[in-house]
């Protein structure tokens, strides 16, 4: 069986440190807490977990913090998080079983991140993370902000998902990193210049970010998988603009660089939605439950989607056209996805007692 370090680095985390600490005190060995300037109680609930506890002196860079960190751990794994991440049950019990069935020749588990949840607790936003790395490789972490590590070898991909529950955030810390370092004369890697675009966008600087975002679309050596997140993010942009047309082309380009996936389907079928031409919507709605979800995708998924979303759309919009035997059909699929939701049991009732008054 391996042995396990986790690291976190934390500043004023005291209201979601415990959750974290307390999810995965079962599965590791040791606990390493490198702190960055903490002024709460979030080092008094480090040291309730017995945790090795260390300061670091706040540079603007997560790498390094992150790095730090790492050379902390004395186990034969590391498990990075941050302290707004916990371990449901469920993979609590799966992490477990990993750690006593793992191969040790193997680099690097990478698990799902659940970025965001549904009102019932079904996650809707998924990534993938390279989260539990052998010590002796020597990993490192990149970039300042939206820092990624970087690993190679043997990589095995596990049905372990982190939950990730943000608490609070500073919002303009990122972008302020960004411009101070271009100040100073930086340059940003294509996977930095998406965030970089991100956090404008964040920021309302709309017009800045679709610059960036066009550079990355039309820059030849991109990854089809950044195409299709720039093509998506300045979609968003536009759509706040007003600039409805732009919005509809952006997402329109992303059957450029693959073939039709649900997550952008859905928005073209909401962007009908919104100028009520709900025939083209149920159009659109009908071609995302028709596609199949591309396996080991390592970018984000839109869980919902995939799911349940197209179904509750096509609900409302078979209700606008006056279908409600449609309607009530994928309101049932909706439901057997979600069958407590109250909207959707509303719903239900709704559209059976007007079917029986038909």
């Amino acid at each position: 069986m391996i042995t396990i370090s986790l690291c976190l680095i934390v500043k004023n985390e005291e209201q979601v440190l415990d959750r974290c600490l307390n999810s995965v005190k079962d599965v590791v060995d040791e606990i390493v807490v490198v702190d960055t300037g903490s002024s709460d109680h979030t080092l008094g609930i480090a040291a309730k977990y017995e945790a090795r506890i260390f300061h670091f002196d706040w540079i603007d860079d997560f790498s390094a913090a992150r790095n730090y960190s790492f050379s902390h751990a004395t186990m034969e794994y590391i498990l990075w998080l941050d302290a707004d991440d916990w371990l449901q049950p469920a993979d609590l019990e799966r992490f477990k079983a990993l750690k006593q069935n793992l191969d040790p020749a193997v680099d690097s588990v990478c698990m799902d991140y659940y970025l965001a949840f549904d009102p019932l607790g079904k996650p809707t936003a998924v990534v993938k993370r390279n989260r539990l790395v052998k010590r002796s490789r020597q990993f490192q972490w990149r970039d300042p902000v939206h820092e990624h590590l970087e690993v190679e070898g043997n990589i095995m991909l596990s049905d372990i998902a982190v939950s990730h529950g943000r608490v609070h955030t500073d919002s303009g810390r990122n972008l302020r990193i960004y411009e101070a370092h271009l100040a100073k004369g930086g340059t940003l890697s294509k996977r930095q210049l998406l965030h970089y675009a991100m956090e404008l966008s964040a920021s309302a600087y709309y017009d800045k970010a679709i610059e960036i975002y066009e550079t990355i679309i039309h820059d030849p050596v991109s990854y089809f998988e950044e195409k299709l997140d720039a093509c998506d993010r300045m979609a968003h942009c536009y759509h706040e603009l007003g600039q409805k047309e732009q919005e509809l082309q952006s997402l329109l380009k992303t059957f450029n660089y693959d073939v039709p996936r649900a997550d952008y389907v859905c928005r073209i079928a909401y962007y009908f939605q919104e100028l009520n031409d709900y025939e083209k919507a149920v159009h659109w709605y009908e071609l995302a439950l028709k596609l199949e979800m591309p396996g080991d995708r390592l970018y984000g998924v839109n869980q919902a989607a995939w799911t349940w979303f197209p179904h509750l759309q096509l609900t409302y919009c078979y209700g606008k056209l006056g279908q409600l035997e449609q309607a009530y059909e994928h309101n049932e699929r909706a439901l057997s996805y979600a069958p407590d939701d109250p909207d959707i049991l509303y719903n239900k009732q709704l559209l059976e007692e007007k079917l029986r008054c038909k």
